[in-house]
């Protein structure tokens, strides 16, 4: 309830145009409490977070490349579909189900979500001596809350007979466990501990296991995987009945209880050495909630081996904390049918993306990180040379159907700038959060209106080349509008089509806004201040990779480099963003991620072979030697600075 102090006080911030604080907004709109939920600072209300008060919001879909050709596709026309960007702005432009990429084609028909994110890092939980403990509360909260704003979107999009997997290890599983029931709340849950090696690690307690959470939904699909049999244990006790069929049965209980009898054989034909192959090889047995890597191991569960994180060579993606194929080939098997959905959003090394293929099921995968990208990309590829799930020493032998390459939330200004009109206009409305309901007033067409309800108007440069948004061509809308003009009106623009440097411009009464394209931010049209994703610049940073708020243009940076024998030689590097933390221009090499090859490029497609981040490159002098492996006529190479803006360059082999 709110007290008369408080009362006081929200009067008055009505009144003065103050913003109510963010402590209020519980009290104003009080929600019913379940039995038991988390708190933790920051934590957002679920309808808060689906209308965008966090300050990430859907932003539209831009195909960066269709791999087709003689790939086989679906019945139903759908290409799986690899994206790069930030997963909560990809989620959320899911969910709002607009964008024609993936319009009517995803939400509400994912089956299966399997997701395994970052763990937390380590600053989160290692005190000086190495100890477990938590150092930065808010580090901790951060986390949470970034991975349940996802999972509150996910489950909006959701099959209504879907099921999600969530991978974790013990330090945050049990946190995220109670935020997973309040929102997968009236779902089925199971929690799978998988022992991913013999070896445990670690001083107190080894570590030898991670946990997989699942819910599933009451009517969706589900295949028990299997145990090989019953175990040795059950086997040796074998019995015949009165009418010779083999049953076991365990102890009587301490007050004389005798238990259910359990039938192996239900032939009463076949001698009792029959009836114990019969058991272990022909009656196989639902799969425990503990899951074994190790062959040697799975043998006493008498399970089947689901993979360890030692990899076979096919296996191998040169990814860390890459899962073994074998564990998502259950998962995947166990909750959804051929031809069904699967998603993972935390795409990684693609595991999750091969085996769907193999699979034959439709799958979606996104990452933030460029080496996720390119590795992804390279496996779906060349998955055609990776190991059978059939037959593991045999290989799959098939290539991928067809799939596309998406951008999200960093975009390709020429790619925008091709499309067609209409396609132009729709995706510069979803750019910049505007409703596609055009009209007109006295003449004056309007594409649609933002959130805040004033017009917006789509400068169809095509049609004006040799002209631009000026002085005069507000006059002119300003006077035809007269008393029927709203007092602000947006527009929408390239920005060497605007003639203003400033962000807006007063004709009279009405205010014009310039949405220029590339965006130039303007802080009040936005709650949150739009922030680019980073890249690392070393291999075991590849998951501490920052959240991207609002959308970005590419911008190539600026590079010199030559092919020279063995070794790319890199002069120059630098990247045409400033430092957002000193707003001061890069020195040279500053500003680099990683540079990705491809050491037998064919124009056609790009194939990672390595990828050389820049902590790892050796420097001499004033220059960056990168050795590479030649193997065809044309090298490709990548060079990827921190904001994941890309130059391309071919080398031809002399």
């Amino acid at each position: 309830m709110i007290n008369d102090s408080e009362r006081k006080y929200l009067i008055e911030c009505l009144a003065s145009g103050k913003d109510i604080p963010e402590d209020f907004k519980e009290k104003l709109f009080p929600v019913l409490k379940r039995e038991y939920e988390i708190q933790y600072a920051g934590k957002m209300r679920k309808s808060d977070i689906l209308a965008d008060e966090d300050g990430t919001f859907a932003v539209p879909l831009q195909i960066e490349k269709v791999y087709n050709g003689k790939r086989e596709a679906f019945n139903d026309g759908w290409q799986n579909l690899l994206v790069f960007g930030d997963n909560l702005q990809f989620l959320k432009t899911i969910y709002k189900n607009e964008d024609p990429i993936i319009k009517d084609k995803v939400k509400g028909k994912v089956k299966l979500i399997y997701i395994d994110p970052p763990f937390a890092t380590d600053s989160d939980f290692e005190s000086n001596s190495g100890q477990m403990a938590y150092s930065d509360k808010k580090e901790g909260a951060d986390f949470l809350e970034a991975l349940r704003r996802r999972l509150i979107v996910a489950k909006e999009i959701l099959s209504k007979d879907g099921t999600i997997y969530l991978h974790l290890d013990s330090k945050k599983s049990h946190p995220v466990k109670v935020i997973l029931d309040e929102i997968f709340s009236g779902f089925d849950f199971a929690e799978i501990i998988w022992v991913c090696g013999l070896m445990g690690h670690g001083k107190f307690y080894p570590k030898s296991h991670e946990t997989i959470f699942c819910y599933k939904s009451k009517n969706a699909p589900f295949y028990p995987p299997s145990r090989l049999g019953y175990s040795d244990r059950i086997v040796k006790a074998l019995q015949l009945d009165e009418i010779g069929w083999y049953y076991t049965r365990g102890k009587e209980s301490s007050g004389g209880t005798k238990c259910l009898k359990t039938y192996i054989s239900h032939n009463p034909l076949i001698s009792k050495e029959e009836a114990i192959r019969e058991a272990t090889e022909k009656r196989p047995q639902t799969a425990w909630d503990v899951w074994i890597g190790k062959k040697e191991l799975a043998k006493a569960f008498n399970d089947i081996p689901v993979g360890t994180y030692a990899y076979t060579p096919a296996d191998d993606n040169d990814y860390p904390t890459q899962k073994p194929e074998d564990l998502l080939k259950r998962i995947i098997m166990a909750s959804s049918n051929e031809g069904d959905l699967i998603m993972d959003f935390y795409g990684g090394s693609g595991t999750t993306a091969a085996v769907a293929e193999k699979l034959n099921r439709k799958w979606i995968t996104c990452d933030i990180g460029k080496f996720s990208f390119y590795t992804i990309q390279k496996r779906i590829l060349k998955i055609d040379e990776s190991k059978s799930l059939i037959s593991p020493k045999q290989k799959y032998g098939r290539i991928a159907k067809s799939f596309s390459t998406i951008y999200t939330g960093i975009y390709d200004l020429n790619k925008m700038q091709n499309l067609n009109k209409e396609r132009y206009i729709s995706f510069a409305l979803q750019l910049f959060e505007v409703d596609n309901t055009p009209f007109s007033i006295k003449g004056i067409e309007f594409q649609g209106e933002r959130k805040d309800g004033y017009p917006v108007i789509v400068w169809d440069y095509w049609n004006y080349k040799d002209s631009n948004v000026d002085e005069h061509y507000l006059i002119q809308i300003a006077n035809v509008l007269g008393n029927s003009a709203s007092k602000r009106i947006y527009i929408i623009a390239p920005a060497n089509s605007v003639d203003f440097i400033e962000d807006n411009f007063e004709v009279g009464d009405i205010n014009f806004y310039f949405l220029k394209i590339p965006y130039q931010v303007i802080r009040e049209l936005h709650p949150v201040e739009f922030a680019k994703m980073r890249q690392p610049q070393s291999r075991k940073n590849i998951n501490d990779l920052d959240k991207a708020i609002g959308f970005h243009f590419m911008y190539q940076p600026d590079v010199e480099a030559t092919l020279n024998n063995n070794q790319i030689i890199l002069t120059k590097f630098v990247s045409n963003f400033k430092n957002e933390e000193t707003k001061n221009e890069m020195a040279n090499f500053e500003s680099l991620s990683m540079v990705i090859i491809d050491n037998n490029y064919n124009d056609e497609e790009f194939v990672m072979s390595s990828c050389h981040f820049k902590n790892d490159i050796t420097k001499e002098e004033e220059r960056l030697v990168i050795p590479i492996v030649i193997e065809g006529s044309k090298i490709c190479a990548v060079f990827v600075d921190i904001y994941g803006n890309e130059f391309k360059q071919v080398f031809k082999v002399k």
